[in-house]
């Protein structure tokens, strides 16, 4: 049995998809109200805040993707993520589940330096503490063989479906309602973005590759990175969009924060829109050369399409 926890999510959804498609057919999908996504799935509702709810959606699982996602609520995060943690170490430590865990740049240093699974944590605010600390304890249970696990990280989304990214909300989705896209500081860094299907496929094929457990892994991106007018430009030829855009400065999302908890709760991650953000996927697609990333191109073309 391979169970992904946090089943509901865009990640999760196209992980279960993967996970039939490429390995198994016996699936589990655990969220508070999980829906088939295969024929096959097994479906458990659960709140894995409560222990004892987290030690029921994991047992009889060989393999347990956690791909929980919480809203953009500093408070949340600070509050509910260490609980989750706990009670997904303890659950695949009690039924000896291999675990892999889903995770973000968040704890990483917002500069222009490139990062590698090797880079240090240097957090700019409360999500990112908060991630280094739950992630940190992930590898203190590793090193201790508590747990056998492995980190899948990843960059700033884009994709189909429930997709949601900061690059999603200001850009993709105004240009599907015809509005014009908004860029936070700058238009003339290189951003570095994943296709959702291509970090749901490589973190299925993680998971049911032996010799990939007790490390971390970068998912695979496209390295023709592009910047924000680079990227808002090939979107507007695909959408249909006349290109047109506009560059918020630090002052109006100050400005806009004074209205908006999620304006203020993005604050923290706003210095990495002032650099360039190389995130480097080099030791994933060497150990896996025949794993195809999609171009930017294909993957705003599925978006319109739905593909």
């Amino acid at each position: 049995m391979q169970t992904i926890l946090g089943a509901s999510g865009q990640i999760g959804q196209e992980l279960a998809l993967s996970l039939k498609r490429d390995f198994t057919s016996d699936i589990r999908l655990v969220s508070r109200k999980p829906q088939k996504l295969n024929d096959t799935d097994q479906l458990i509702s659960a709140d894995l805040l409560n222990a004892d709810d987290a030690l029921r959606a994991v047992e009889d699982s060989s393999i347990v993707y956690v791909t929980v996602g919480l809203p953009m609520d500093t408070q949340l995060w600070v509050e509910q993520w260490p609980i989750l943690m706990r009670n997904i170490l303890h659950a695949c430590e009690r039924h000896n589940a291999k675990l892999v865990f889903f995770d973000n740049t968040y704890m990483y240093p917002q500069t222009a330096t490139p990062q590698t699974e090797d880079t240090p944590f240097q957090p700019n605010g409360d999500k990112g503490k908060v991630r280094a600390a739950i992630i940190r304890e992930l590898m203190e249970a590793m090193d201790e063989g508590r747990v056998n696990a492995l980190i899948c990280r990843a960059p700033e989304f884009y994709g189909p479906g429930k997709t949601q990214s900061i690059t999603h909300a200001t850009i993709i989705d105004k240009l599907k309602a015809g509005k014009k896209p908004t860029v936070f500081l700058r238009d003339d860094t290189l951003r570095s973005l994943i296709y959702t299907p291509d970090a749901s496929r490589a973190m299925a094929l993680l998971g049911n590759t032996p010799d990939a457990y007790g490390q971390a892994w970068h998912l695979p991106c496209d390295d023709h990175r592009l910047t924000y007018r680079q990227f808002i430009q090939l979107a507007s030829e695909i959408f249909n969009g006349d290109g047109r855009y506009k560059v918020l400065k630090r002052w109006q999302l100050k400005l806009a924060g004074l209205l908006s908890q999620q304006v203020r709760d993005a604050a923290e991650l706003l210095p990495r829109y002032e650099v360039d953000n190389i995130f480097v996927s080099d030791k994933f697609k060497k150990r896996f050369p025949e794993f195809r990333v999609t171009t930017f191109r294909e993957g705003l073309t599925a978006v319109v399409t739905g593909g």
